[in-house]
């Protein structure tokens, strides 16, 4: 009923405008015929130009009038042929036909129905509808493949998830390297209405690899040609996106545009905005076979169930097969072979209007696709160069991209408005853990730390590692802030073996990173050092999870817990190697001590060999590590003994024992409620000791303690006694869960406590 009445008053309203326009537009040139409200002749003779009384004046009034008066007969026209529509459209009005509804896009070509605010395939609802559904799952797919184009991809989803007001389902074809990288990205996000599917980029290699390709992508670039065979048989329709893409506008209008598609449009896509394909860049050029400009494929539209029934498969193999006896190898990878396709079968494409992929690259005519730049949706860096194109407006374009390079992306993780979110059993655990806290529990944020999910990108720089071939390879493991940035040069010049890195930075700190790393030297010609991002979140430091993500991520079977204060001796990588085999390591239950000294000069000549760290011990020019604040951390390693042992020798635990160790991959990983300052490595000790490792100490190795302002979390738990008896109370805790797990044998650890 209520559809109805809206029917018949849309229809009431635009008979009165059709009936009113005509009425007010005479009345109003009637009353343009008074001059100071006497009324004016309008007689053949005194309207000619030679009247006396006529002048440029009452000539510009009146062709004004005559341009107002087409218009309002213009309006009146469209707002007839609205009338005539909804007329014919109501007999699904009283039907209550409910269809899915789009919103107009602009630029193309339906600037009347635009102007008339006709949408087509419109619903019975009154007003402008919706692009999509409100909770209608939009589905991207990317292919992505190593680890810059991982980097790129979180970008382009910050950007997407920005705008987004949809359900979204990302379909990402990558390589193995990629699919580590992404899924812990997406599982530690925990972004609402936000699905990942992957699928092994390196399965499909054999369904391209027999295409010749110039292109800096390699062979994934050639991957979109495959998509309706690797994506689920059940998914009708996808848009795809190149990874350098940025959105400026809600994906949603994007996903829209598949209603516009008629008859045999299987392919939204965009005219591409250089001269490539004319032929005419430079002398003997010889692009693919191209409709017109050709298209450009950063952005693509695929209806996949219509393209499946036109054997999309045979269709492009065949093509390509035809058109490589002469082309010899593809220059652009995909797109010269979709373009020859269409080339063939224009019929095949709906042309995108260029908003929805500005094409970047040097030598384009994307400033001819806007007036504006605030009218953009979508920007493609698709040259080699990314940033450093030439465009007038490349600072807006650049400052667009950097913000969302930079945003906080734990921003994203708000809930969708009004649409249900699957069912996450990650999620669900941990709301169940949290809702078990008091919070009003004096300590309840260091308590609600543990349960703390941290954004990780693993792998933030490119990474090689080639193992040795007696398997017995060391990696230095430690964990950074953004102040600490200084000493990564030269731990990298002590230690040549591989090094596994968790930097807890913010967004725009991780991007000033890797400007700093990219701009070094030093750090530039190592490959074998993995850098993993914790994203910051919370008020603690979180140091046991960051070690346990750089412990996690490491490709040898033996690992150095360091700290990133510290620069291990020279050759210490190549002793470790060898103790490994001399000690058993392999076959063994130990952690081999390596002795910790402490300068307090920032500019140290730094000691060649053990004879001079120990003139230099005697001097006072070094000290043994905290000998003055924190001597029971490294008493027991007994230094008087070192300073003349020749063999390994055992110590036993003490308590607050907290050495750096050399351990097999698989030992415990540190215990997460410890963050900040205090007892962190202490704990590690305890398990180990726990699980019956045996401390043995090598007695030519040494690692030298460099100085640096005090930490922010040494201060808080210097200045704030909330902080201390918080510290104690985890303690004791996790001395009570040591009893429960280790029985008897943990009950000297509470012994070892209270006589300390």
């Amino acid at each position: 009923m209520l559809g109805i009445c809206r029917g018949r008053r849309k229809f009431l309203a635009a008979s009165l405008t059709v009936l009113f326009i005509p009425a007010v537009t005479w009345i109003y040139l009637f009353a343009g015929s008074f001059e100071d409200g006497k009324p004016v002749s309008l007689s053949p003779l005194e309207s000619q130009p030679h009247s006396p009384r006529y002048t440029a004046s009452s000539q510009r009034e009146r062709e004004n009038l005559e341009v107002r008066m087409r218009e309002v007969e213009e309006e009146n026209r469209v707002l007839r042929k609205q009338l005539s529509l909804a007329q014919s459209r109501n007999p699904s009005h009283r039907r209550g036909n409910h269809s899915k509804t789009y919103s107009m896009e602009e630029g193309t070509g339906d600037s009347e129905n635009l102007r008339a605010g006709i949408v087509a395939g419109n619903s019975s609802e009154c007003g402008q509808q919706p692009a999509v559904e409100k909770c209608e799952t939009i589905h991207v797919a990317i292919v992505c493949a190593g680890y810059n184009a991982s980097r790129d991809v979180v970008t382009l989803v910050k950007s997407v998830l920005f705008h987004r007001r949809n359900p979204l389902h990302f379909h990402l074809i990558a390589d193995a390297i990629a699919k580590q990288i992404l899924a812990t990205l997406f599982q530690t996000w925990m972004v609402p209405a936000v699905r990942v599917d992957f699928y092994d980029a390196d399965e499909l290699k054999s369904e391209v690899s027999w295409i010749p390709n110039k292109h800096y992508s390699g062979i994934y670039g050639l991957m979109k040609l495959v998509l309706t065979k690797t994506l689920p048989a059940n998914l009708e329709r996808v848009i795809v996106l190149d990874t350098d893409i940025t959105f400026a506008t809600d994906i949603a209008e994007l996903w829209a545009v598949f209603h516009k598609f008629k008859g045999q449009q299987v392919l939204g896509l965009v005219e591409n905005q250089s001269d490539w394909y004319l032929g005419n860049l430079w002398k003997n050029h010889r692009p693919w076979p191209a409709l017109g400009r050709g298209y450009n494929t950063g952005v693509i539209l695929l209806l996949l169930d219509k393209l499946r029934k036109m054997k999309w498969e045979q269709m492009w193999r065949l093509t390509a097969e035809r058109e490589l006896m002469s082309m010899l190898s593809t220059s652009l990878a995909d797109q010269d072979i979709f373009n020859a396709v269409i080339k063939q079968n224009p019929f095949l494409v709906y042309q995108l209007p260029c908003f929805w992929n500005v094409q970047l690259s040097d030598h384009t005519r994307s400033e001819q696709c806007y007036r504006d730049v605030s009218d953009l949706k979508v920007i493609h860096w698709n040259s080699p160069k990314k940033l450093r194109v030439k465009n007038k407006h490349v600072e807006f374009f650049r400052n667009l991209y950097l913000t969302f390079l930079e945003y906080d992306g734990n921003l994203l993780r708000r809930e969708l408005f009004g649409c249900p979110s699957e069912a996450d059993v990650n999620s669900e655990n941990l709301q169940k853990q949290l809702s078990e806290l008091d919070e009003d529990d004096l300590c309840y944020e260091f308590r609600r730390e543990r349960f703390t999910v941290h954004r990780t990108h693993l792998y933030f720089l490119h990474y090689e590692y080639e193992p040795t071939s007696d398997n017995t390879d060391v990696t230095l493991v430690a964990q950074l802030s953004m102040d600490r940035l200084q000493m990564l040069e030269a731990i990298c010049k002590h230690w040549e073996g591989p090094i596994s890195l968790a930097l807890y930075l913010s967004d725009a700190e991780a991007q000033q990173f890797l400007r700093y790393a990219q701009g070094s030297e030093v750090l530039m010609s190592r490959h074998n050092v993995g850098y993993h991002i914790v994203y910051k979140e919370g008020q603690f430091y979180p140091v046991n999870l960051l070690r346990n993500v750089a412990m996690k991520h490491i490709s040898t079977p033996y690992m150095f817990l360091s700290d990133i204060d510290f620069l291990p001796m020279y050759g210490l990588c190549e002793y470790l190697r060898k103790s490994v085999i001399q000690l058993d390591l392999a076959n063994t239950k130990k952690a081999l001590i390596v002795p910790a000294f402490e300068t307090l000069r920032y500019r140290l000549s730094f000691p060649k060999s053990k004879a001079e760290l120990l003139s230099m011990l005697d001097m006072g020019t070094l000290f043994t590590f905290r000998y003055h604040v924190w001597t029971k951390g490294h008493a027991p390693t007994n230094f008087a003994k070192w300073r003349t042992a020749t063999t390994p020798y055992r110590v036993e635990w003490e308590a607050d024992f907290e050495p750096y160790v050399v351990v097999r991959r698989d030992c415990p990983e540190y215990d997460r409620r410890f963050v900040g300052f205090g007892w962190n490595k202490v704990a590690h000790i305890m398990e180990l000791d726990a699980q019956e490792y045996e401390f043995t100490v090598l007695p030519n190795a040494y690692m030298i303690h460099m100085p640096h302002a005090p930490s922010f979390d040494i201060t808080k738990f210097r200045s704030n006694k909330q902080y201390r008896i918080c510290l104690k109370t985890l303690k004791e805790e996790f001395q009570q869960d040591m009893s429960r797990r280790y029985g008897f044998a943990a009950l000297k650890y509470l012994t070892a406590e209270n006589n300390s």
